[in-house]
Protein backbone atom coordinates (compact mmCIF):
# COMPACT_ATOMS: atom_id res chain seq x y z
CA UNK A 1 0.00 0.00 0.00
CA UNK A 2 1.07 3.01 -0.68
CA UNK A 3 0.97 6.54 1.35
CA UNK A 4 -2.36 7.61 2.71
CA UNK A 5 -3.27 10.80 0.49
CA UNK A 6 -3.76 8.75 -2.12
CA UNK A 7 -4.10 5.23 -0.67
CA UNK A 8 -0.92 4.66 -1.75
CA UNK A 9 0.88 2.38 0.82
CA UNK A 10 4.83 2.56 0.51
CA UNK A 11 8.05 1.74 2.80
CA UNK A 12 11.72 2.12 1.73
CA UNK A 13 15.22 2.57 3.24
CA UNK A 14 18.64 2.95 2.07
CA UNK A 15 21.96 4.03 3.52
CA UNK A 16 22.47 7.86 2.77
CA UNK A 17 23.59 11.48 4.57
CA UNK A 18 20.88 12.75 6.86
CA UNK A 19 19.44 15.86 6.36
CA UNK A 20 20.07 18.67 8.11
CA UNK A 21 17.02 20.88 8.92
CA UNK A 22 16.86 23.84 10.92
CA UNK A 23 14.01 23.06 13.27
CA UNK A 24 11.67 26.13 14.91
CA UNK A 25 12.14 26.49 18.25
CA UNK A 26 8.87 26.12 20.28
CA UNK A 27 7.23 29.54 21.30
CA UNK A 28 7.33 30.21 24.73
CA UNK A 29 4.26 29.05 26.70
CA UNK A 30 2.10 32.08 27.04
CA UNK A 31 -0.26 30.61 29.86
CA UNK A 32 -2.69 28.63 31.64
CA UNK A 33 -5.11 28.87 27.94
CA UNK A 34 -2.01 27.94 25.67
CA UNK A 35 -1.16 25.42 27.65
CA UNK A 36 -5.01 23.86 27.59
CA UNK A 37 -5.04 24.16 23.78
CA UNK A 38 -1.93 22.78 23.37
CA UNK A 39 -2.49 19.37 25.45
CA UNK A 40 -5.79 19.02 23.42
CA UNK A 41 -4.82 20.23 19.94
CA UNK A 42 -0.97 20.02 19.32
CA UNK A 43 1.10 17.53 17.12
CA UNK A 44 4.31 15.46 18.85
CA UNK A 45 5.40 16.03 15.61
CA UNK A 46 5.84 20.01 17.03
CA UNK A 47 9.29 21.06 18.15
CA UNK A 48 8.52 21.31 22.29
CA UNK A 49 5.51 19.59 22.07
CA UNK A 50 6.73 15.85 21.42
CA UNK A 51 5.27 14.80 24.94
CA UNK A 52 1.83 16.11 25.16
CA UNK A 53 0.70 15.86 21.00
CA UNK A 54 -1.43 13.84 19.73
CA UNK A 55 -2.78 12.35 16.11
CA UNK A 56 -5.44 14.73 14.43
CA UNK A 57 -8.00 11.64 14.63
CA UNK A 58 -6.83 11.16 18.28
CA UNK A 59 -8.03 14.52 19.21
CA UNK A 60 -11.20 15.10 21.48
CA UNK A 61 -12.63 17.98 19.04
CA UNK A 62 -14.89 19.27 21.74
CA UNK A 63 -12.84 19.74 24.05
CA UNK A 64 -9.82 21.34 22.03
CA UNK A 65 -12.48 23.43 20.23
CA UNK A 66 -13.46 24.37 23.60
CA UNK A 67 -9.42 24.92 25.35
CA UNK A 68 -8.09 26.63 22.10
CA UNK A 69 -11.34 29.17 21.15
CA UNK A 70 -11.23 30.29 25.24
CA UNK A 71 -7.09 30.75 24.49
CA UNK A 72 -7.67 32.37 20.70
CA UNK A 73 -9.80 34.98 23.02
CA UNK A 74 -7.23 35.74 24.94
CA UNK A 75 -4.56 36.15 21.94
CA UNK A 76 -5.83 36.38 19.25
CA UNK A 77 -3.07 37.23 16.67
CA UNK A 78 -1.60 33.74 17.50
CA UNK A 79 -0.58 31.39 14.58
CA UNK A 80 -0.35 28.96 16.31
CA UNK A 81 -3.60 29.18 18.43
CA UNK A 82 -5.55 29.17 15.48
CA UNK A 83 -3.97 26.23 13.51
CA UNK A 84 -4.59 24.67 17.02
CA UNK A 85 -7.82 25.53 16.57
CA UNK A 86 -8.44 24.85 13.13
CA UNK A 87 -6.52 21.18 13.68
CA UNK A 88 -9.75 21.13 16.03
CA UNK A 89 -12.58 22.18 13.72
CA UNK A 90 -10.90 19.82 10.80
CA UNK A 91 -11.12 16.91 12.75
CA UNK A 92 -14.95 17.40 13.81
CA UNK A 93 -15.54 17.52 10.22
CA UNK A 94 -16.31 21.23 10.23
CA UNK A 95 -14.13 22.46 7.19
CA UNK A 96 -15.91 25.29 7.11
CA UNK A 97 -14.77 26.80 10.67
CA UNK A 98 -11.23 25.37 9.96
CA UNK A 99 -10.35 27.03 6.76
CA UNK A 100 -10.35 30.89 7.46
CA UNK A 101 -8.00 29.81 10.13
CA UNK A 102 -5.85 27.73 8.71
CA UNK A 103 -5.47 30.12 6.31
CA UNK A 104 -4.17 32.90 9.09
CA UNK A 105 -2.34 30.13 10.56
CA UNK A 106 -0.47 29.40 7.23
CA UNK A 107 0.22 32.76 6.65
CA UNK A 108 1.94 32.95 10.03
CA UNK A 109 4.05 30.20 9.43
CA UNK A 110 2.32 27.60 11.83
CA UNK A 111 3.48 24.46 10.57
CA UNK A 112 0.20 22.34 11.31
CA UNK A 113 -1.78 24.57 8.96
CA UNK A 114 1.12 24.61 6.53
CA UNK A 115 0.47 20.78 6.66
CA UNK A 116 -3.13 19.96 6.81
CA UNK A 117 -4.12 23.08 4.64
CA UNK A 118 -1.69 22.25 1.90
CA UNK A 119 -3.21 18.38 1.77
CA UNK A 120 -6.45 20.18 1.90
CA UNK A 121 -5.32 21.95 -1.38
CA UNK A 122 -3.82 19.22 -3.32
CA UNK A 123 -6.57 17.24 -2.80
CA UNK A 124 -9.73 19.75 -2.83
CA UNK A 125 -10.57 18.31 0.83
CA UNK A 126 -13.16 20.67 1.85
CA UNK A 127 -11.46 23.58 -0.58
CA UNK A 128 -10.94 23.74 -4.20
CA UNK A 129 -8.61 21.85 -5.43
CA UNK A 130 -4.95 24.00 -6.02
CA UNK A 131 -2.24 21.40 -6.05
CA UNK A 132 0.29 24.12 -6.53
CA UNK A 133 -0.51 26.33 -3.79
CA UNK A 134 -0.84 23.19 -1.59
CA UNK A 135 2.82 22.30 -2.29
CA UNK A 136 4.16 25.89 -1.40
CA UNK A 137 2.66 25.38 1.70
CA UNK A 138 3.64 21.69 2.45
CA UNK A 139 7.00 22.70 1.35
CA UNK A 140 7.45 25.82 3.53
CA UNK A 141 6.17 23.37 6.53
CA UNK A 142 8.72 20.63 5.27
CA UNK A 143 11.71 22.70 5.07
CA UNK A 144 10.48 24.09 8.37
CA UNK A 145 11.44 20.29 9.65
CA UNK A 146 7.58 19.23 10.36
CA UNK A 147 7.03 15.55 9.74
CA UNK A 148 3.79 15.84 8.45
CA UNK A 149 4.27 18.22 6.10
CA UNK A 150 7.56 16.32 4.87
CA UNK A 151 5.89 12.91 4.18
CA UNK A 152 2.83 14.75 2.36
CA UNK A 153 5.78 16.53 0.90
CA UNK A 154 7.17 13.17 -0.12
CA UNK A 155 3.52 12.44 -1.15
CA UNK A 156 3.55 15.47 -3.84
CA UNK A 157 6.56 13.93 -5.43
CA UNK A 158 6.07 10.91 -5.22
CA UNK A 159 2.76 11.13 -7.43
CA UNK A 160 3.50 14.32 -9.24
CA UNK A 161 0.32 16.64 -7.31
CA UNK A 162 1.73 20.37 -7.84
CA UNK A 163 5.01 19.72 -8.44
CA UNK A 164 6.99 17.18 -11.05
CA UNK A 165 6.96 13.63 -10.14
CA UNK A 166 10.46 12.94 -8.80
CA UNK A 167 10.82 9.96 -6.92
CA UNK A 168 14.44 10.76 -5.66
CA UNK A 169 13.12 13.95 -3.83
CA UNK A 170 9.86 12.06 -2.77
CA UNK A 171 12.26 9.19 -1.03
CA UNK A 172 14.31 12.31 0.10
CA UNK A 173 11.43 14.18 1.82
CA UNK A 174 9.97 10.26 3.33
CA UNK A 175 13.22 10.14 5.05
CA UNK A 176 13.12 13.60 6.47
CA UNK A 177 9.93 12.26 8.49
CA UNK A 178 10.51 8.47 9.16
CA UNK A 179 13.90 9.76 10.78
CA UNK A 180 11.32 11.70 12.97
CA UNK A 181 9.75 8.65 13.64
CA UNK A 182 6.95 9.02 11.68
CA UNK A 183 4.97 5.87 11.07
CA UNK A 184 3.53 6.27 8.06
CA UNK A 185 6.74 7.91 6.28
CA UNK A 186 8.38 4.80 7.52
CA UNK A 187 6.15 2.55 5.69
CA UNK A 188 5.86 5.01 2.67
CA UNK A 189 9.79 4.90 2.61
CA UNK A 190 10.22 1.17 3.01
CA UNK A 191 7.69 0.87 -0.49
CA UNK A 192 10.41 3.33 -2.59
CA UNK A 193 13.20 0.51 -1.09
CA UNK A 194 10.82 -2.44 -1.98
CA UNK A 195 10.09 -0.85 -5.74
CA UNK A 196 13.64 0.53 -6.31
CA UNK A 197 12.03 4.02 -6.66
CA UNK A 198 13.97 7.18 -6.21
CA UNK A 199 16.38 4.72 -3.95
CA UNK A 200 18.09 1.76 -5.10
CA UNK A 201 16.26 -1.85 -4.81
CA UNK A 202 16.59 -3.05 -1.57
CA UNK A 203 13.74 -5.76 0.00
CA UNK A 204 16.09 -6.00 3.07
CA UNK A 205 15.72 -1.79 3.64
CA UNK A 206 12.28 -2.09 3.32
CA UNK A 207 11.54 -4.45 5.69
CA UNK A 208 13.45 -2.36 8.07
CA UNK A 209 11.77 0.27 7.51
CA UNK A 210 8.56 -1.77 7.67
CA UNK A 211 9.61 -3.07 10.95
CA UNK A 212 9.80 0.43 12.83
CA UNK A 213 6.13 1.57 11.79
CA UNK A 214 4.80 -2.00 12.30
CA UNK A 215 6.26 -1.39 15.87
CA UNK A 216 4.30 1.67 16.23
CA UNK A 217 0.85 -0.79 15.09
CA UNK A 218 0.82 1.64 11.79
CA UNK A 219 -1.83 -0.70 9.81
CA UNK A 220 -0.11 0.14 6.32
CA UNK A 221 3.61 -1.24 7.47
CA UNK A 222 2.09 -4.32 9.00
CA UNK A 223 0.30 -4.72 4.99
CA UNK A 224 3.68 -4.23 3.36
CA UNK A 225 5.32 -6.51 5.62
CA UNK A 226 3.45 -9.22 5.16
CA UNK A 227 3.40 -9.49 1.55
CA UNK A 228 7.22 -9.22 1.37
CA UNK A 229 6.87 -12.39 3.94
CA UNK A 230 4.43 -14.24 2.17
CA UNK A 231 6.13 -13.67 -1.26
CA UNK A 232 9.76 -14.09 -0.16
CA UNK A 233 11.45 -10.43 -0.76
CA UNK A 234 14.95 -10.77 0.37
CA UNK A 235 13.97 -13.45 2.84
CA UNK A 236 12.56 -16.28 3.51
CA UNK A 237 8.79 -16.73 2.90
CA UNK A 238 7.26 -16.90 6.25
CA UNK A 239 3.01 -17.32 5.66
CA UNK A 240 2.90 -17.74 9.52
CA UNK A 241 3.86 -14.13 10.31
CA UNK A 242 2.54 -12.69 7.76
CA UNK A 243 -0.95 -14.28 8.60
CA UNK A 244 -0.47 -12.56 11.93
CA UNK A 245 0.44 -8.78 10.20
CA UNK A 246 -2.36 -9.04 7.86
CA UNK A 247 -4.72 -9.86 10.90
CA UNK A 248 -3.20 -7.06 13.06
CA UNK A 249 -3.88 -4.92 10.14
CA UNK A 250 -7.49 -6.05 9.15
CA UNK A 251 -8.26 -5.80 13.08
CA UNK A 252 -7.96 -2.12 12.41
CA UNK A 253 -10.43 -2.05 10.14
CA UNK A 254 -7.39 -1.90 7.17
CA UNK A 255 -9.19 -3.56 3.72
CA UNK A 256 -6.03 -4.53 2.33
CA UNK A 257 -4.90 -6.38 5.45
CA UNK A 258 -8.46 -8.03 5.38
CA UNK A 259 -8.66 -8.95 2.05
CA UNK A 260 -4.55 -10.03 1.86
CA UNK A 261 -5.94 -11.81 5.32
CA UNK A 262 -8.96 -13.35 3.77
CA UNK A 263 -6.94 -15.02 0.41
CA UNK A 264 -4.51 -16.52 2.99
CA UNK A 265 -7.71 -18.36 4.36
CA UNK A 266 -8.95 -19.25 1.34
CA UNK A 267 -6.44 -20.94 0.63
CA UNK A 268 -5.23 -22.48 3.62
CA UNK A 269 -1.57 -20.56 3.70
CA UNK A 270 0.18 -20.16 6.58
CA UNK A 271 -2.97 -20.87 8.45
CA UNK A 272 -6.00 -23.47 8.62
CA UNK A 273 -8.43 -23.15 5.16
CA UNK A 274 -11.50 -21.64 6.71
CA UNK A 275 -13.50 -19.92 3.47
CA UNK A 276 -16.46 -18.80 5.56
CA UNK A 277 -14.21 -16.77 7.36
CA UNK A 278 -12.47 -15.90 3.92
CA UNK A 279 -15.35 -14.24 2.77
CA UNK A 280 -16.39 -12.25 5.86
CA UNK A 281 -13.28 -10.20 5.61
CA UNK A 282 -13.91 -10.01 1.97
CA UNK A 283 -17.03 -8.71 2.24
CA UNK A 284 -15.60 -6.38 4.45
CA UNK A 285 -13.21 -4.79 2.33
CA UNK A 286 -15.16 -4.96 -0.32
CA UNK A 287 -17.67 -2.58 1.84
CA UNK A 288 -14.81 -0.26 1.63
CA UNK A 289 -14.77 0.14 -1.57
CA UNK A 290 -12.24 -2.69 -2.85
CA UNK A 291 -12.07 -3.56 -6.01
CA UNK A 292 -9.71 -6.42 -5.99
CA UNK A 293 -11.64 -8.22 -2.53
CA UNK A 294 -15.01 -7.45 -4.63
CA UNK A 295 -13.41 -9.64 -7.25
CA UNK A 296 -12.34 -12.27 -4.61
CA UNK A 297 -16.16 -12.47 -2.91
CA UNK A 298 -17.42 -12.70 -6.09
CA UNK A 299 -15.65 -16.13 -7.39
CA UNK A 300 -16.74 -17.34 -3.78
CA UNK A 301 -20.35 -16.45 -4.73
CA UNK A 302 -19.92 -17.81 -8.23
CA UNK A 303 -18.68 -21.21 -7.05
CA UNK A 304 -20.57 -21.31 -3.91
CA UNK A 305 -17.60 -21.86 -1.62
CA UNK A 306 -18.12 -20.12 1.87
CA UNK A 307 -21.08 -18.64 0.77
CA UNK A 308 -24.18 -20.04 -0.80
CA UNK A 309 -23.85 -19.92 -4.85
CA UNK A 310 -25.88 -16.93 -6.29
CA UNK A 311 -24.85 -16.16 -9.98
CA UNK A 312 -26.55 -12.44 -9.37
CA UNK A 313 -24.48 -11.75 -6.79
CA UNK A 314 -21.64 -13.14 -7.98
CA UNK A 315 -22.41 -10.71 -11.45
CA UNK A 316 -23.10 -7.29 -9.15
CA UNK A 317 -19.77 -8.04 -7.31
CA UNK A 318 -17.53 -8.19 -10.48
CA UNK A 319 -19.48 -5.42 -12.29
CA UNK A 320 -18.14 -3.24 -9.27
CA UNK A 321 -15.12 -4.63 -9.18
CA UNK A 322 -14.71 -3.85 -12.95
CA UNK A 323 -15.87 -0.31 -12.80
CA UNK A 324 -13.04 0.05 -9.98
CA UNK A 325 -10.71 -1.12 -12.34
CA UNK A 326 -10.35 -4.90 -12.10
CA UNK A 327 -9.80 -6.66 -15.33
CA UNK A 328 -10.01 -9.99 -13.99
CA UNK A 329 -13.72 -9.01 -12.73
CA UNK A 330 -14.29 -7.85 -16.51
CA UNK A 331 -13.31 -11.32 -18.01
CA UNK A 332 -15.29 -12.81 -15.21
CA UNK A 333 -18.54 -10.87 -16.16
CA UNK A 334 -18.18 -11.54 -19.36
CA UNK A 335 -18.05 -15.14 -19.05
CA UNK A 336 -21.72 -14.55 -16.85
CA UNK A 337 -23.30 -12.40 -19.72
CA UNK A 338 -21.91 -15.47 -22.27
CA UNK A 339 -23.20 -18.15 -20.37
CA UNK A 340 -26.46 -16.93 -18.94
CA UNK A 341 -25.36 -17.30 -15.24
CA UNK A 342 -27.39 -14.80 -13.24
CA UNK A 343 -28.29 -13.07 -16.51
CA UNK A 344 -30.29 -13.99 -19.82
CA UNK A 345 -27.45 -14.52 -22.42
CA UNK A 346 -25.99 -11.22 -23.69
CA UNK A 347 -23.61 -11.33 -26.11
CA UNK A 348 -23.10 -7.52 -26.36
CA UNK A 349 -22.62 -7.11 -22.77
CA UNK A 350 -20.68 -10.08 -22.83
CA UNK A 351 -18.58 -8.50 -25.80
CA UNK A 352 -18.24 -5.04 -23.97
CA UNK A 353 -16.59 -6.62 -20.40
CA UNK A 354 -14.37 -8.71 -22.36
CA UNK A 355 -13.22 -6.23 -25.01
CA UNK A 356 -12.49 -3.79 -21.55
CA UNK A 357 -10.31 -6.31 -20.41
CA UNK A 358 -8.23 -7.33 -23.42
CA UNK A 359 -7.64 -3.66 -24.22
CA UNK A 360 -5.95 -3.41 -21.00
CA UNK A 361 -4.25 -6.91 -22.51
CA UNK A 362 -5.63 -9.34 -20.17
CA UNK A 363 -4.30 -12.55 -20.88
CA UNK A 364 -7.43 -14.47 -20.06
CA UNK A 365 -9.58 -11.44 -21.70
CA UNK A 366 -7.14 -11.88 -24.84
CA UNK A 367 -8.26 -15.14 -25.24
CA UNK A 368 -12.12 -15.25 -24.47
CA UNK A 369 -12.21 -12.37 -26.92
CA UNK A 370 -10.60 -14.68 -29.49
CA UNK A 371 -13.05 -17.63 -28.66
CA UNK A 372 -16.26 -14.46 -29.12
CA UNK A 373 -14.82 -14.08 -32.88
CA UNK A 374 -13.91 -17.93 -33.42
CA UNK A 375 -17.56 -18.89 -32.88
CA UNK A 376 -19.04 -15.84 -34.12
CA UNK A 377 -21.13 -14.80 -30.26
CA UNK A 378 -22.76 -11.63 -30.83
CA UNK A 379 -19.94 -11.15 -33.77
CA UNK A 380 -19.53 -12.07 -37.56
CA UNK A 381 -16.97 -15.41 -36.95
CA UNK A 382 -14.03 -13.88 -37.63
CA UNK A 383 -10.73 -16.64 -37.81
CA UNK A 384 -8.20 -13.67 -38.49
CA UNK A 385 -8.93 -11.68 -35.42
CA UNK A 386 -9.37 -14.85 -33.58
CA UNK A 387 -6.26 -15.35 -33.85
CA UNK A 388 -4.58 -12.63 -33.77
CA UNK A 389 -6.26 -12.54 -29.83
CA UNK A 390 -5.42 -15.93 -29.27
CA UNK A 391 -1.69 -14.71 -30.20
CA UNK A 392 -1.85 -11.89 -28.25
CA UNK A 393 -2.59 -14.00 -25.27
CA UNK A 394 -0.33 -16.69 -26.57
CA UNK A 395 2.22 -14.13 -26.17
CA UNK A 396 2.06 -13.22 -22.20
CA UNK A 397 2.63 -17.43 -22.10
CA UNK A 398 -1.41 -18.11 -21.32
CA UNK A 399 -1.69 -21.90 -22.39
CA UNK A 400 -5.29 -21.99 -23.24
CA UNK A 401 -4.23 -19.61 -25.77
CA UNK A 402 -1.43 -21.71 -27.21
CA UNK A 403 -3.67 -24.55 -27.65
CA UNK A 404 -6.48 -22.61 -28.98
CA UNK A 405 -4.08 -20.94 -31.92
CA UNK A 406 -2.26 -24.37 -32.14
CA UNK A 407 -5.65 -25.84 -32.75
CA UNK A 408 -6.93 -23.03 -35.32
CA UNK A 409 -3.35 -23.47 -36.91
CA UNK A 410 -4.19 -26.84 -37.55
CA UNK A 411 -1.28 -28.38 -35.15
CA UNK A 412 -3.57 -28.89 -32.05
CA UNK A 413 -4.76 -31.92 -30.51
CA UNK A 414 -8.18 -30.68 -30.36
CA UNK A 415 -8.92 -28.42 -27.45
CA UNK A 416 -12.23 -27.71 -26.02
CA UNK A 417 -13.47 -24.93 -24.29
CA UNK A 418 -12.07 -21.66 -25.73
CA UNK A 419 -12.34 -19.44 -22.96
CA UNK A 420 -12.39 -19.61 -18.98
CA UNK A 421 -12.61 -17.34 -16.26
CA UNK A 422 -9.63 -15.17 -14.58
CA UNK A 423 -9.15 -16.14 -10.49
Amino acid sequence: MKPTRSSRQIALIVASVAMTLALPAAPALAGPAFDACAAEAASQYEVGFESIGRETWDIDTEAAIKACSEALKAEPDSPQLKGWLARAYFAEGDTESAVPLFEEAAEGGHVIALAIYGDMLTTGDGVEEDMERGAQLLLEGAEAGFALAQNSMGLSYDFGEGVEQDYTQAARWYRAAAEQGMPKAQSNLGLMYQEGLGVPLDYVAAAAWFEKAVAQGDASAQVNLGKVLQDGLGQSVDLTRAVELYRLAADQGDMYGQNNLAFLLENGEGVDKDIAEAAELYQLAADQGMALAKHNLALLYEDGRGVKQDYAKALTLYMEAAEGGEMRAAVNLGLLYMDGLGTPVDYVKALKWTEMAADKEQPIGLNNMGHIYENGLGVDVDLALAKSYYQRSADFGYQLAVDNLARLNGSGSGSTGGKTKSK
